[in-house]
């Protein structure tokens, strides 16, 4: 964990109340989690109880108090995806990474959810990685994929 990146985020808002969830999220983009000394470093400069920091980074799902892997991997199992092959595709990334859905490996390299769908039906089965969603996926592509996350 990067104090001195976290103290930048934080003195760019000046510790303005306002700007709380805005700063946790910068914060988590950089450490792709919100331990409890980064919530409390928070509390302490915006001036808010620890209390009212830890509710809201447990209240929006998109704020993570669970340490995540650098990567985030979704793979769809809605009904079309699931029909067209999703189960294949989730078990061959769940070999790959040695993780369940839900899960995040030792390494914190990668952090995998089964979705119930991504709105992109015509393409499935559908998995994104980082945020990038890769359509008509098949177990060798998402080989190649995550062979190529660093």
């Amino acid at each position: 964990m990067d104090n001195a990146k976290i103290d930048r985020i934080i003195d760019t808002h000046g510790g303005d109340a306002a700007s709380l969830i805005r700063t946790l999220l910068e914060i988590q983009k950089e450490t792709h989690w919100l331990p409890k000394e980064i919530l409390e470093k928070v509390s302490w400069k915006f001036n808010v109880p620890l209390s009212k920091v830890e509710h809201i980074a447990t209240f929006y799902k998109s704020l993570n108090t669970i340490p995540e892997g650098r990567h985030q991997v979704h793979v769809c199992n809605g009904t079309t995806c699931h029909l067209r092959g999703s189960g294949r595709v989730l078990d061959t990334v769940q070999e790959l990474t040695g993780i369940r859905p839900g899960e995040t490996d030792a390494e914190l390299k990668f952090s995998l959810d089964a979705v119930t769908c991504m709105g992109n039906c015509a393409s499935g089965p559908v998995m994104t990685v980082d945020g990038k969603q890769v359509g008509k996926m098949t177990p060798d592509k998402a080989e190649g994929i995550l062979k190529g996350c660093k």
